[in-house]
């Protein structure tokens, strides 16, 4: 796998000359024309990229997952995400690429605070589709960015980062829009979900189930866990996780009343290796272990 380590050397594969800061930068894709290069067959960067992308032709892939980008969305990737870009069929249309190094937010809060952004591990199908005003607030800080290039002094840091968390604020403003107005097919979403759930845990595995987890609930729905886990909480107020944990609590509740499975019985039906690690997550939920739940109610 190919890695573009570097803000210039990224800018060499698009054609473009060195950029004005080393460690951040925002092109111009009007500008841009990628060289033909193998890194572009599986690649890598090693820095952070926010794309806006707007009348774009061409494929792109992430893992599994191909875009086709032919209109303006906002997408995000963190540093060392796989993908592939055929440039058989690219057409840069116009838009930013605004991209950072993580070396640029050294002693920045930002630097921990990052990773509460969690559009910057959406699948590349899960990107952000603007509005006009939406579009234009984001070019506005984008453009302050390119601008503050400009002047490398002790300020430049602090100025350029806090367009950049300002930017982010924004998309997460902007993805909470997008999960409230795309009610019918997000409701279709948490409708699939509810019958992944429940075919779960009301299915008679044969061997051993598996403990379901964020990951397989993602897997099986066709979407990251972080976009997953942000649609439940936005139209539930509960994570995957949360929601995971209720109905495997409730199964355990009722295995618990009507059935005389042992502990270590009902932790394996509910995919647990252990019966001391189900007893740990029952305790927790419910103040109170398996046996004294159980003793609790039936005297």
């Amino acid at each position: 796998m190919n890695a573009i380590k570097s803000v210039s050397e990224f800018h060499r594969l698009l054609s473009l000359p060195e950029p004005r800061h080393p460690l951040v930068s925002v092109i111009n894709l009007a500008e841009s024309v990628f060289l033909q290069d193998e890194v572009w067959k599986g690649f890598v960067n090693r820095f952070y990229c926010v794309a806006l992308k707007r009348e774009a032709k061409g494929k792109i892939r992430y893992g599994q997952q191909h875009y086709d980008y032919d209109k303006g969305v906002l997408s995000f990737t963190a540093p060392n995400q796989v993908q592939y870009l055929d440039l058989e069929d690219v057409e840069c249309g116009s838009g930013y690429l605004l991209i950072f190094h993580p070396d640029f937010l050294l002693a920045h809060p930002l630097a921990s605070n990052i990773n509460r952004y969690s559009f910057f591990s959406y699948a590349v199908n899960e990107a952000l589709h603007l509005s006009a005003e939406e579009e234009n607030d984001l070019i506005t800080i984008l453009t302050k960015i390119d601008k503050e290039c400009l002047h490398i002094d002790k300020y430049t840091q602090e100025i350029i980062l806090s367009q950049i968390e300002l930017l982010l604020n924004y998309s997460n403003r902007f993805y909470e829009r997008q999960f409230i107005t795309r009610k019918n097919h997000n409701h279709q979403l948490l409708a699939k979900f509810e019958r992944l759930v429940d075919g779960y845990f009301n299915g008679s595995a044969t061997t051993q189930p598996e403990l379901l987890t964020v990951q397989r609930m993602a897997e099986l729905m066709n979407l990251s866990p972080n976009y997953l886990s942000d649609l439940l909480r936005m139209h539930t107020g509960q994570n995957t996780q949360q929601h995971i944990h209720q109905r495997l609590i409730e199964k355990a509740k009722e295995k618990l009343l009507t059935t005389n499975l042992s502990i270590s019985e009902i932790a394996y039906t509910l995919g647990f290796e252990h019966a001391q690690s189900f007893s740990t997550l029952f305790k927790k939920k419910t103040s109170l272990s398996p046996i004294e739940f159980r003793q609790a109610f039936n005297g």
